[in-house]
């Protein structure tokens, strides 16, 4: 790949990473039926398309012969998260990521084990 940046992926297309970050490299019909299976009902020449879009931006490869192919992601999980998550603290809460984590921690669906592990990262970051 070379030194442009790689383009964020649309909904659709992020549906699609997610399964090729849990599964590794999967068909295109694997990907429909998983799909269809978790998120939405998706036809599989829409999914399909998608995919060939997403190869088109460098976003994944295909790898295989004349029938079948299989579809690797080319970006890295924890990059595009982070890519996204940045740009909703930047356009969502103004840069500010105190901002962000308040908002997050008033949330009331927040369980109690989940606050207690918040408790805890808070307080190593306190000690450093």
């Amino acid at each position: 790949m070379s030194n442009q940046k790689t383009p964020e992926p649309t909904k659709a297309e992020l549906e699609i990473l997610e399964v090729l970050w849990k599964h590794g490299p999967s068909t295109a019909r694997f990907i429909n039926d998983d799909l269809n299976a978790g998120k939405r009902e998706v036809i599989y020449m829409s999914t399909l398309k998608i995919m060939q879009i997403m190869v088109e931006k460098g976003l994944l490869e295909k790898e295989g012969g004349q029938y079948r192919h299989v579809y690797r992601a080319v970006v890295e999980e924890k990059t595009t998260r982070r890519h996204l998550l940045d740009k909703i603290v930047e356009s969502v809460f103004g840069g500010s990521t105190g901002s962000l984590m308040m908002h997050l921690l008033d949330d009331k669906k927040i369980s109690p084990k989940d606050m207690e592990l918040y408790k805890e990262l808070i307080k190593k970051i306190d000690d450093k």
